[in-house]
Protein backbone atom coordinates (compact mmCIF):
# COMPACT_ATOMS: atom_id res chain seq x y z
CA UNK A 1 0.00 0.00 0.00
CA UNK A 2 1.49 3.33 -1.10
CA UNK A 3 -1.05 5.69 0.44
CA UNK A 4 -3.82 5.86 3.00
CA UNK A 5 -6.70 8.31 2.72
CA UNK A 6 -7.60 10.06 5.98
CA UNK A 7 -10.93 11.44 7.14
CA UNK A 8 -9.40 14.93 7.47
CA UNK A 9 -6.19 16.72 8.46
CA UNK A 10 -5.47 18.45 11.77
CA UNK A 11 -9.02 19.81 11.82
CA UNK A 12 -12.30 18.62 10.24
CA UNK A 13 -12.29 21.46 7.71
CA UNK A 14 -8.88 20.46 6.33
CA UNK A 15 -9.69 18.13 3.44
CA UNK A 16 -8.51 16.17 1.58
CA UNK A 17 -5.93 14.42 3.74
CA UNK A 18 -3.71 11.39 3.29
CA UNK A 19 -0.37 9.82 4.15
CA UNK A 20 1.64 8.39 1.28
CA UNK A 21 5.07 7.33 0.05
CA UNK A 22 6.81 8.94 -2.90
CA UNK A 23 8.17 6.84 -5.76
CA UNK A 24 7.66 3.11 -5.69
CA UNK A 25 8.04 2.62 -1.94
CA UNK A 26 5.16 1.28 0.11
CA UNK A 27 4.01 2.48 3.52
CA UNK A 28 6.00 0.69 6.25
CA UNK A 29 2.91 0.25 8.39
CA UNK A 30 -0.38 -1.60 8.53
CA UNK A 31 -3.59 -0.48 10.19
CA UNK A 32 -4.82 -3.61 11.96
CA UNK A 33 -7.88 -1.95 13.47
CA UNK A 34 -9.61 1.41 13.60
CA UNK A 35 -9.18 4.45 11.43
CA UNK A 36 -6.24 6.58 12.64
CA UNK A 37 -6.35 10.27 11.80
CA UNK A 38 -3.76 12.82 10.74
CA UNK A 39 -2.69 13.73 14.29
CA UNK A 40 -2.79 10.06 15.32
CA UNK A 41 -0.20 9.27 12.65
CA UNK A 42 1.97 12.25 13.66
CA UNK A 43 1.94 10.96 17.25
CA UNK A 44 2.46 7.36 16.15
CA UNK A 45 5.47 8.01 13.91
CA UNK A 46 7.19 10.42 16.31
CA UNK A 47 6.63 8.16 19.30
CA UNK A 48 7.78 5.07 17.41
CA UNK A 49 11.11 6.75 16.62
CA UNK A 50 11.50 7.64 20.30
CA UNK A 51 10.93 4.12 21.64
CA UNK A 52 13.02 2.54 18.90
CA UNK A 53 15.96 4.77 19.88
CA UNK A 54 15.45 4.16 23.60
CA UNK A 55 15.54 0.40 23.00
CA UNK A 56 18.70 0.70 20.86
CA UNK A 57 20.43 2.94 23.41
CA UNK A 58 19.54 1.05 26.60
CA UNK A 59 18.90 -2.50 25.43
CA UNK A 60 15.59 -2.41 27.33
CA UNK A 61 12.02 -2.47 25.99
CA UNK A 62 10.64 1.06 25.84
CA UNK A 63 7.26 2.76 25.72
CA UNK A 64 5.95 6.28 25.21
CA UNK A 65 2.67 8.05 25.85
CA UNK A 66 2.18 10.84 23.30
CA UNK A 67 -0.21 13.80 23.18
CA UNK A 68 -0.22 16.44 20.44
CA UNK A 69 3.14 15.41 18.99
CA UNK A 70 5.05 15.52 22.29
CA UNK A 71 5.57 12.80 24.89
CA UNK A 72 3.61 13.00 28.12
CA UNK A 73 5.74 10.11 29.34
CA UNK A 74 8.53 7.81 28.20
CA UNK A 75 10.21 4.92 29.98
CA UNK A 76 12.17 1.71 29.72
CA UNK A 77 11.00 -1.63 31.07
CA UNK A 78 12.50 -1.76 34.53
CA UNK A 79 10.59 -3.58 37.30
CA UNK A 80 8.07 -1.55 39.30
CA UNK A 81 8.13 -1.23 43.05
CA UNK A 82 4.93 -1.89 45.00
CA UNK A 83 4.58 1.87 45.48
CA UNK A 84 4.80 2.59 41.75
CA UNK A 85 2.36 -0.21 40.96
CA UNK A 86 -0.12 1.38 43.34
CA UNK A 87 0.21 4.99 42.13
CA UNK A 88 0.09 3.82 38.50
CA UNK A 89 -3.00 1.70 39.35
CA UNK A 90 -1.56 -1.50 37.93
CA UNK A 91 -1.12 -3.41 41.19
CA UNK A 92 -3.94 -5.76 40.13
CA UNK A 93 -2.47 -6.59 36.70
CA UNK A 94 -1.59 -10.27 36.52
CA UNK A 95 1.80 -11.11 35.00
CA UNK A 96 3.13 -7.54 35.13
CA UNK A 97 6.45 -8.55 36.68
CA UNK A 98 7.07 -10.95 33.79
CA UNK A 99 6.43 -8.39 31.03
CA UNK A 100 9.11 -5.68 30.66
CA UNK A 101 7.16 -3.98 27.85
CA UNK A 102 4.09 -3.77 30.11
CA UNK A 103 6.26 -2.28 32.87
CA UNK A 104 7.58 0.26 30.37
CA UNK A 105 4.09 1.40 29.39
CA UNK A 106 2.85 1.45 33.00
CA UNK A 107 5.74 3.83 33.76
CA UNK A 108 5.20 5.96 30.66
CA UNK A 109 1.47 6.32 31.28
CA UNK A 110 1.81 6.73 35.03
CA UNK A 111 4.31 9.58 35.07
CA UNK A 112 1.77 12.27 34.11
CA UNK A 113 -1.65 10.67 34.04
CA UNK A 114 -3.45 13.96 33.51
CA UNK A 115 -1.52 14.70 30.31
CA UNK A 116 -1.66 11.07 29.15
CA UNK A 117 -5.46 11.05 29.09
CA UNK A 118 -6.36 10.20 25.49
CA UNK A 119 -2.80 9.35 24.52
CA UNK A 120 -1.28 7.57 21.54
CA UNK A 121 0.97 4.73 22.67
CA UNK A 122 4.25 3.50 21.19
CA UNK A 123 5.87 0.20 22.13
CA UNK A 124 9.35 -0.86 21.05
CA UNK A 125 8.53 -4.57 21.39
CA UNK A 126 5.65 -6.91 20.64
CA UNK A 127 2.51 -5.91 22.51
CA UNK A 128 1.52 -8.83 24.73
CA UNK A 129 -1.73 -9.55 26.56
CA UNK A 130 -0.43 -7.99 29.80
CA UNK A 131 0.32 -4.67 28.09
CA UNK A 132 -2.99 -4.81 26.22
CA UNK A 133 -4.84 -5.34 29.50
CA UNK A 134 -3.34 -2.09 30.83
CA UNK A 135 -4.21 -0.23 27.64
CA UNK A 136 -7.74 -1.68 27.63
CA UNK A 137 -8.88 0.27 30.69
CA UNK A 138 -7.20 3.59 29.92
CA UNK A 139 -8.64 6.37 27.76
CA UNK A 140 -6.38 6.21 24.70
CA UNK A 141 -6.59 6.89 20.97
CA UNK A 142 -4.36 4.11 19.70
CA UNK A 143 -1.11 2.16 19.76
CA UNK A 144 1.80 1.50 17.41
CA UNK A 145 4.11 -1.49 17.83
CA UNK A 146 6.21 -3.82 15.68
CA UNK A 147 3.87 -6.73 16.40
CA UNK A 148 1.04 -8.00 18.59
CA UNK A 149 0.28 -11.38 20.09
CA UNK A 150 -3.09 -12.86 19.04
CA UNK A 151 -4.36 -12.38 22.61
CA UNK A 152 -3.33 -8.72 22.59
CA UNK A 153 -5.10 -8.10 19.28
CA UNK A 154 -8.31 -9.64 20.65
CA UNK A 155 -8.17 -7.36 23.70
CA UNK A 156 -7.37 -4.20 21.75
CA UNK A 157 -9.94 -4.79 18.98
CA UNK A 158 -12.66 -4.96 21.63
CA UNK A 159 -11.72 -1.50 22.96
CA UNK A 160 -13.87 1.55 22.13
CA UNK A 161 -16.61 -0.64 20.67
CA UNK A 162 -14.20 -2.06 18.12
CA UNK A 163 -12.85 1.27 16.82
CA UNK A 164 -9.56 1.45 18.74
CA UNK A 165 -6.61 2.32 16.49
CA UNK A 166 -3.99 -0.43 16.23
CA UNK A 167 -1.01 0.14 13.93
CA UNK A 168 1.74 -2.34 13.10
CA UNK A 169 5.08 -0.79 12.02
CA UNK A 170 7.90 -2.46 10.14
CA UNK A 171 10.77 -2.37 12.71
CA UNK A 172 13.36 -2.53 9.91
CA UNK A 173 12.05 0.53 8.06
CA UNK A 174 14.62 3.31 7.64
CA UNK A 175 13.55 6.72 6.32
CA UNK A 176 15.36 8.53 3.53
CA UNK A 177 18.32 10.67 4.55
CA UNK A 178 16.54 13.86 3.47
CA UNK A 179 13.16 14.80 4.91
CA UNK A 180 10.74 17.44 3.62
CA UNK A 181 7.62 19.25 4.73
CA UNK A 182 5.57 22.15 3.45
CA UNK A 183 4.52 25.32 5.23
CA UNK A 184 2.36 27.88 3.43
CA UNK A 185 3.08 26.18 0.15
CA UNK A 186 6.84 26.42 0.62
CA UNK A 187 8.86 23.22 0.88
CA UNK A 188 11.40 22.83 3.69
CA UNK A 189 14.18 20.27 3.41
CA UNK A 190 16.73 19.00 5.91
CA UNK A 191 18.74 15.93 6.78
CA UNK A 192 17.00 13.41 9.03
CA UNK A 193 18.26 13.81 12.60
CA UNK A 194 20.47 10.74 12.93
CA UNK A 195 22.49 11.88 15.94
CA UNK A 196 23.31 9.11 18.43
CA UNK A 197 22.59 10.25 21.95
CA UNK A 198 24.16 7.25 23.68
CA UNK A 199 27.65 8.28 22.51
CA UNK A 200 29.91 8.41 25.61
CA UNK A 201 31.71 11.41 24.10
CA UNK A 202 28.62 13.52 24.78
CA UNK A 203 29.29 13.27 28.51
CA UNK A 204 33.03 13.90 28.55
CA UNK A 205 32.98 17.71 28.80
CA UNK A 206 32.13 18.19 32.47
CA UNK A 207 32.85 21.78 33.57
CA UNK A 208 31.47 21.39 37.11
CA UNK A 209 33.48 20.49 40.20
CA UNK A 210 31.45 17.31 40.59
CA UNK A 211 32.42 15.18 37.61
CA UNK A 212 30.86 11.88 38.66
CA UNK A 213 27.98 10.34 36.75
CA UNK A 214 26.78 6.99 38.02
CA UNK A 215 25.82 4.31 35.52
CA UNK A 216 22.15 4.89 36.37
CA UNK A 217 22.58 8.65 35.93
CA UNK A 218 24.09 8.21 32.47
CA UNK A 219 21.23 5.91 31.50
CA UNK A 220 18.69 8.46 32.71
CA UNK A 221 20.44 11.35 30.94
CA UNK A 222 20.40 9.36 27.70
CA UNK A 223 16.68 8.69 28.18
CA UNK A 224 16.16 12.39 28.79
CA UNK A 225 18.00 13.47 25.65
CA UNK A 226 16.29 10.93 23.41
CA UNK A 227 12.92 12.00 24.79
CA UNK A 228 13.77 15.64 24.06
CA UNK A 229 14.72 14.76 20.49
CA UNK A 230 11.01 14.08 19.85
CA UNK A 231 9.51 16.81 22.07
CA UNK A 232 8.31 20.12 20.66
CA UNK A 233 10.84 22.81 21.59
CA UNK A 234 11.74 24.53 23.84
CA UNK A 235 11.85 21.51 26.12
CA UNK A 236 13.45 20.00 29.21
CA UNK A 237 12.99 16.53 30.70
CA UNK A 238 13.44 15.22 34.25
CA UNK A 239 14.19 11.49 34.50
CA UNK A 240 14.51 9.11 37.43
CA UNK A 241 14.96 5.34 37.55
CA UNK A 242 14.53 4.84 33.82
CA UNK A 243 11.46 6.98 33.22
CA UNK A 244 10.60 10.57 32.45
CA UNK A 245 8.89 12.09 35.48
CA UNK A 246 8.43 15.62 34.16
CA UNK A 247 8.46 16.96 30.59
CA UNK A 248 8.17 20.66 29.76
CA UNK A 249 7.38 21.09 26.07
CA UNK A 250 6.81 23.91 23.63
CA UNK A 251 7.49 26.86 25.92
CA UNK A 252 8.97 30.08 24.57
CA UNK A 253 11.13 30.53 27.68
CA UNK A 254 13.47 27.85 28.95
CA UNK A 255 12.87 28.74 32.59
CA UNK A 256 9.17 28.15 31.98
CA UNK A 257 10.04 24.70 30.57
CA UNK A 258 12.11 23.97 33.66
CA UNK A 259 9.35 25.12 36.01
CA UNK A 260 6.62 23.27 34.15
CA UNK A 261 8.58 20.02 34.02
CA UNK A 262 9.75 20.46 37.61
CA UNK A 263 6.19 20.93 38.81
CA UNK A 264 5.21 17.71 37.01
CA UNK A 265 8.14 15.90 38.63
CA UNK A 266 7.03 17.19 42.02
CA UNK A 267 3.48 15.96 41.43
CA UNK A 268 4.82 12.53 40.43
CA UNK A 269 6.78 12.39 43.68
CA UNK A 270 3.93 13.78 45.81
CA UNK A 271 1.62 11.04 44.54
CA UNK A 272 3.85 8.68 46.51
CA UNK A 273 3.24 10.58 49.78
CA UNK A 274 1.56 8.33 52.37
CA UNK A 275 -1.40 10.72 52.66
CA UNK A 276 -2.03 10.57 48.92
CA UNK A 277 -1.65 6.81 48.71
CA UNK A 278 -4.15 6.42 51.58
CA UNK A 279 -6.89 8.65 50.10
CA UNK A 280 -10.24 6.88 50.81
CA UNK A 281 -11.92 7.11 47.40
CA UNK A 282 -15.57 6.20 47.08
CA UNK A 283 -16.25 2.87 45.42
CA UNK A 284 -16.66 2.96 41.67
CA UNK A 285 -15.04 6.35 41.10
CA UNK A 286 -14.04 6.75 37.46
CA UNK A 287 -10.31 6.58 36.72
CA UNK A 288 -10.24 10.08 35.19
CA UNK A 289 -12.14 11.57 38.17
CA UNK A 290 -9.76 9.87 40.58
CA UNK A 291 -6.69 11.20 38.72
CA UNK A 292 -8.10 14.72 38.61
CA UNK A 293 -9.00 14.57 42.30
CA UNK A 294 -5.47 13.54 43.24
CA UNK A 295 -4.06 16.36 41.13
CA UNK A 296 -6.29 18.94 42.83
CA UNK A 297 -5.70 17.49 46.32
CA UNK A 298 -1.94 17.88 45.86
CA UNK A 299 -2.28 21.45 44.58
CA UNK A 300 -2.91 24.73 46.39
CA UNK A 301 -6.54 24.43 45.26
CA UNK A 302 -7.17 21.43 47.51
CA UNK A 303 -10.35 23.00 48.90
CA UNK A 304 -11.95 22.40 45.50
CA UNK A 305 -12.19 18.71 46.46
CA UNK A 306 -12.16 19.01 50.26
CA UNK A 307 -14.89 21.59 50.86
CA UNK A 308 -17.98 20.40 52.72
CA UNK A 309 -20.58 19.27 50.24
CA UNK A 310 -17.89 18.44 47.69
CA UNK A 311 -15.54 15.93 49.32
CA UNK A 312 -18.42 13.47 49.66
CA UNK A 313 -18.44 13.10 45.86
CA UNK A 314 -14.94 11.64 45.92
CA UNK A 315 -14.12 10.25 49.35
CA UNK A 316 -15.69 7.93 51.91
CA UNK A 317 -14.41 10.22 54.63
CA UNK A 318 -12.89 13.70 54.51
CA UNK A 319 -9.09 13.51 54.17
CA UNK A 320 -6.75 15.81 56.03
CA UNK A 321 -5.10 18.54 53.97
CA UNK A 322 -1.61 17.85 52.64
CA UNK A 323 -0.02 21.04 53.98
CA UNK A 324 2.54 23.17 52.21
CA UNK A 325 5.09 22.25 54.87
CA UNK A 326 4.42 18.53 54.38
CA UNK A 327 4.75 18.89 50.63
CA UNK A 328 8.05 20.72 50.83
CA UNK A 329 9.41 18.21 53.33
CA UNK A 330 8.43 15.31 51.04
CA UNK A 331 9.76 16.91 47.85
CA UNK A 332 13.11 17.46 49.59
CA UNK A 333 13.42 13.67 49.88
CA UNK A 334 13.47 13.20 46.10
CA UNK A 335 17.08 12.71 44.97
CA UNK A 336 19.26 11.48 42.10
CA UNK A 337 17.07 13.03 39.41
CA UNK A 338 18.61 13.59 35.97
CA UNK A 339 17.74 16.57 33.78
CA UNK A 340 18.25 17.13 30.07
CA UNK A 341 17.69 20.27 28.03
CA UNK A 342 17.28 20.50 24.25
CA UNK A 343 19.54 23.60 24.17
CA UNK A 344 21.73 25.58 26.55
CA UNK A 345 20.52 27.00 29.85
CA UNK A 346 20.90 30.79 29.51
CA UNK A 347 20.83 31.55 33.25
CA UNK A 348 21.41 29.87 36.59
CA UNK A 349 17.75 30.26 37.53
CA UNK A 350 17.04 27.01 35.68
CA UNK A 351 19.52 25.21 37.94
CA UNK A 352 17.97 26.77 41.05
CA UNK A 353 14.56 25.45 40.01
CA UNK A 354 15.91 22.02 39.01
CA UNK A 355 17.64 21.64 42.37
CA UNK A 356 14.30 22.04 44.16
CA UNK A 357 13.08 18.87 42.43
CA UNK A 358 16.05 16.70 43.36
CA UNK A 359 18.19 17.14 40.23
CA UNK A 360 21.77 15.94 40.75
CA UNK A 361 22.80 15.32 37.12
CA UNK A 362 22.40 17.55 34.07
CA UNK A 363 23.13 17.23 30.35
CA UNK A 364 22.75 20.33 28.21
CA UNK A 365 24.29 21.80 25.09
CA UNK A 366 26.35 24.58 26.69
CA UNK A 367 27.42 27.64 24.77
CA UNK A 368 25.57 30.40 26.61
CA UNK A 369 27.33 33.69 27.32
CA UNK A 370 26.35 32.96 30.94
CA UNK A 371 27.78 29.44 31.10
CA UNK A 372 29.97 30.59 33.98
CA UNK A 373 26.93 31.49 36.06
CA UNK A 374 25.22 28.19 35.23
CA UNK A 375 28.36 26.25 36.24
CA UNK A 376 28.67 28.27 39.44
CA UNK A 377 25.06 27.49 40.37
CA UNK A 378 25.63 23.77 39.75
CA UNK A 379 28.73 23.89 41.96
CA UNK A 380 26.68 25.59 44.66
CA UNK A 381 24.58 22.42 44.94
CA UNK A 382 27.16 19.80 43.98
CA UNK A 383 25.40 19.02 40.70
CA UNK A 384 27.37 17.20 37.98
CA UNK A 385 26.76 18.76 34.56
CA UNK A 386 27.93 17.77 31.09
CA UNK A 387 28.11 20.11 28.11
CA UNK A 388 27.05 17.85 25.23
CA UNK A 389 27.57 20.43 22.50
CA UNK A 390 24.38 19.08 20.88
CA UNK A 391 21.16 20.99 20.27
CA UNK A 392 17.94 18.95 19.97
CA UNK A 393 15.29 21.33 18.65
CA UNK A 394 12.23 19.62 17.23
CA UNK A 395 9.46 21.40 15.32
Amino acid sequence: MKELQLKYGCNPNQKPARIFMEGEAELPLEVINGRPGYINFLDALNSWQLVKELKAATGLPAAASFKHVSPAGAAVGLPLSDTLKKIYFVDDIQGLDDSPIACAYARARGADRMSSYGDFIALSDTCDAVTASIIKREVSDGVIAPDYTPEAIDILMAKRKGTYNVIKIDPDYTPQAIERKQVFGITFEQGHNEIRLDDPALFENIPTKNKTFTEAALRDLIISLITLKYTQSNSVCYVKDGQAIGIGAGQQSRIHCTRLAGNKADIWWLRQHPKVMALPFVDGIRRADRDNTIDVYISDDHDDVLADGTWELFFKEKPAVLTREEKLEWIAKNTKVALGSDAFFPFGDNIERAHKSGVEYIAQAGGSVRDDHVIMTCDKYGIAMAFTGVRLFHH
